[in-house]
């Protein structure tokens, strides 16, 4: 499906064309990544609860404004890029309208950082719808023969929109890099949970609740994407559906266990579909929810899927039952070695090395997050994709 976006800047046949050339970028398995570099680790920052929602972003946003703002105007062609321009201008005439109808305390949060960046409401909006529709990933969880379990994800952004040829980089990646961010939510002095993310999008792409589970999301492409849902929510007024920033803060705030994150994620209607991918605390506790936005299936690990294995589960981009694309096949590489390596091996260095392998590490990957549910640790590390490199 990355071609589908392809089309939109470059002809059909060229794109094609050039994918057909690159269809083979595998070059053996990284196995010494790890450790990550520490210069490249992300910074971290609090957002308080207790705090009115105007004022949770104030520090974040008052670091970050001059990136922000650059950054913004890059979202807005990727965005019109992706959903064309006559469904653009019906979703830019109606942001102010849009952003007045979003949930408390979203709203209210993105006014807050609104003020603090000088950005039109409309446009921090627009950001966060930005990440709605438009996010490419690879995420993996291993169980050791403990039944101790693992989570890692890189997380690639903004493809085929500012090639520099020079630097052979991705332009919108690269300036996403340093808006990368880790969060610890805090609530009456104590620690909810800890995520990575952009600063300015009050979602969540990338968490850990300590003792209690382990999340990420995969974007996952359909005819009944984001964009319909946005239109949905514009034009038709039907509020009733979840946008996916919105459940994802919910659910890390208010699920205790596992199996309640797993509810919810797998029957809540959604604006856009997603792949979820759950770890718990106990042995087995691993899943992936690919969504429709009304429907959804669950390979649990263990289910011996196309993209899994007895003790790992492998998501990318597209669906389990499913061969990847041989455009964009991360998941064999990343299969290969997981297999290779063996399970007495796993580890969150084994995870660092997978998601360092090419092509699953390549020109649009922004970071590389590692979590551990029983310890509560998360951390997470820019990521630089030195040539040879595949560009996505």
């Amino acid at each position: 499906m990355r071609p589908t976006l392809c089309v939109l800047t470059l002809s059909c046949v060229f794109c094609l064309a050039v994918a057909s050339t690159l269809r083979n970028p595998f070059l053996g398995c990284e196995e010494n990544a790890f450790p990550p570099n520490k210069s490249n680790a992300v910074p971290q920052y609090t957002i308080n609860l207790d705090l009115a929602p105007e004022d949770r972003w104030t520090q974040l946003i008052t670091d970050k404004k001059e990136q922000m703002v650059a950054l913004v105007g890059h979202v807005k062609n990727l965005t019109r890029l992706v959903l064309g321009d006559r469904v653009f201008q019906i979703v830019i005439d109606h942001l102010e309208e849009l952003s007045t109808t979003l949930p408390s305390p979203y709203h209210e949060e993105m006014v807050g950082i609104s003020r603090v960046s000088g950005l039109p409401l409309s446009e921090v909006t627009l950001y966060n719808i930005f990440y709605e529709v438009f996010t490419f990933c690879t995420s993996i969880i291993v169980q050791d023969s403990t039944g101790r379990l693992y989570h890692g994800r890189n997380l690639d952004f903004g493809l085929f929109l500012g090639w520099n040829p020079k630097e052979h980089t991705w332009q919108v990646a690269e300036l996403l890099k340093p808006m990368v961010v880790q969060l610890e939510w805090q609530r009456s002095g104590e620690v909810l949970y800890q995520s990575i993310s952009y600063a300015g999008y009050v979602g969540v792409l990338t968490a850990v609740k300590k003792d209690k589970f382990t999340f990420s999301l995969d974007e996952r492409f359909s005819l009944d994407g984001g964009y319909v849902g946005l239109l949905e929510w514009v034009l038709l007024k039907d509020h009733k559906q979840k946008w996916i920033a919105f459940i994802t803060r919910e659910v890390m705030e208010h699920a205790d266990s596992y199996e309640t994150a797993k509810h919810t994620l797998s029957h809540t209607r959604l604006l856009a579909p997603v792949y979820f991918i759950l770890g718990g605390a106990q042995h087995g506790e691993g899943s992936i929810i690919t969504r429709w936005r009304d429907n959804f299936r669950v390979d649990d690990l263990g289910s011996k899927v196309s993209g899994s294995g007895s003790w790992f589960l492998v998501e990318t981009n597209y669906d389990q039952w499913n061969e990847p694309p041989f455009y964009d096949d991360r998941r064999s590489p990343a299969l290969k070695c997981l297999n290779g390596a063996g399970q007495g091996n796993a580890s969150l260095s084994l995870l660092y090395n997978v998601l360092s392998t090419r092509p699953v590490m390549n020109k649009l990957t922004t970071y590389t997050s590692l979590m551990q549910v029983n310890e509560g640790y998360l951390g997470a590390w820019l990521r630089f994709c030195d040539d040879p490199c595949w560009p996505w």
